[in-house]
């Protein structure tokens, strides 16, 4: 009895131990996954996605340049869910497909700042226009670039 019970104990902290030592995923992998689930949209229909005049028919992603980030607009609830750029292909993949109807197309603006601002914001904006634009193109993503408001 005494041996079952030392057995018992050794099988339930090997599995504490196996339970607590999980590596946290590799963002490189998390990163190659969301852009091969991007690959599985089908690429995007220009004629169709260019069709569109008013933008508040867009029913793709639309995304949105801030300083401190990307916005994806929610149209549905009139919402933005701010994203760090690293976050942005994960975002997107997961997504349903219902999401794409145009095919992999998002729309992108830039934040409005006005020329009174400093010049810092400017530059950020162009360092995450860069850097989402390098992101998107890398995925195969076409962007269709709408004005800042």
């Amino acid at each position: 009895m005494r041996l079952f019970y030392l057995g018992t104990l050794a099988g339930v902290l090997t599995l504490l131990l196996s339970c607590s030592t999980t590596k946290a995923p590799d963002p490189a992998a998390l990163e190659a996954a969301a852009a091969a689930r991007i690959q599985a949209i089908p690429a995007a229909d220009p004629a169709q996605s260019q069709k569109i005049k008013d933008m508040k028919e867009w029913r793709n992603p639309y995304l949105i340049l801030r300083t401190n980030g990307v916005a994806l607009l929610d149209a549905g609830n009139h919402e933005e869910h701010m994203l760090k750029p690293e976050e942005l292909l994960t975002t997107l993949a997961n997504l349903p497909g219902s999401a794409w109807p145009y095919g992999r197309v998002v729309a992108l603006q830039d934040e409005a700042i006005p020329d009174t601002d400093p010049d810092e914001k400017k530059v950020q904006i162009r360092r995450n226009r860069g850097i989402i634009a390098g992101t998107l193109e890398e995925a195969h993503v076409l962007i269709r670039w709408i004005p800042a408001a």
